[in-house]
């Protein structure tokens, strides 16, 4: 008995020569396209299709769409739409400018850099939210890390944070910023 290799690959070697070279084993050019006679071909005639198409009841009352329009139903053109009475007029109060935000605990200046792995600051325990505010807005963060190391810094910041509030262009590595700590 051989082993299974060698059957699996005289196989695969018979089935790659016969793609391989199609002219060898009874492949042919096409040929052109010839015209099929009339008389060839026989009619067909099925009995069910000899008798009137069966006819389609109207559906049950139970299976119409909530939108259903019956031969009676009346259509109101946009525009003639009974007169919907006049209403009261409700007095509201005028809406007065304030804010929801409680005073800050105490407010930190100095300066601030970018750190790319959140909002840090050495004076702040982590978890404590700080409302940071520059030459180019305001942002609210919360302290994720100790930090920074030098003492003329007050906060580092994440990189699109720190140029989101600096007001500064693309190259600029530190601002100065104004930290409120609630």
């Amino acid at each position: 008995m051989r082993p299974p290799n060698v059957v699996a690959g005289a196989a695969l070697t018979a089935a790659l020569a016969l793609v391989a070279l199609p002219s060898l084993v009874g492949s042919q050019a096409s040929s052109p396209p010839q015209v099929v006679e009339a008389a060839s071909l026989h009619e067909l005639t099925i009995s069910a299709i000899r008798e009137a198409p069966p006819a389609i009841d109207p559906l049950d009352p139970a299976f119409r769409s909530a939108g259903h329009l019956g031969v009676t139903a009346t259509l109101i053109e946009p525009g003639l739409a009974a007169a919907v009475p006049d209403r009261p007029a409700a007095r509201q109060p005028a809406a007065k400018a304030a804010s929801v935000m409680r005073p800050p605990k105490y407010t930190l200046t100095g300066g601030a850099t970018f750190y790319d792995n959140g909002t840090t600051a050495m004076r702040l325990p982590r978890g404590t939210r700080v409302v940071i505010c520059g030459a180019g807005g305001c942002i609210e963060r919360v302290v994720n890390d100790y930090g920074p190391q030098k003492p003329s810094r007050i906060v580092d910041l994440y990189r699109p944070d720190f140029f989101a509030i600096c007001g500064c262009p693309w190259y600029a590595g530190n601002t100065q910023v104004k930290v409120h700590v609630y």
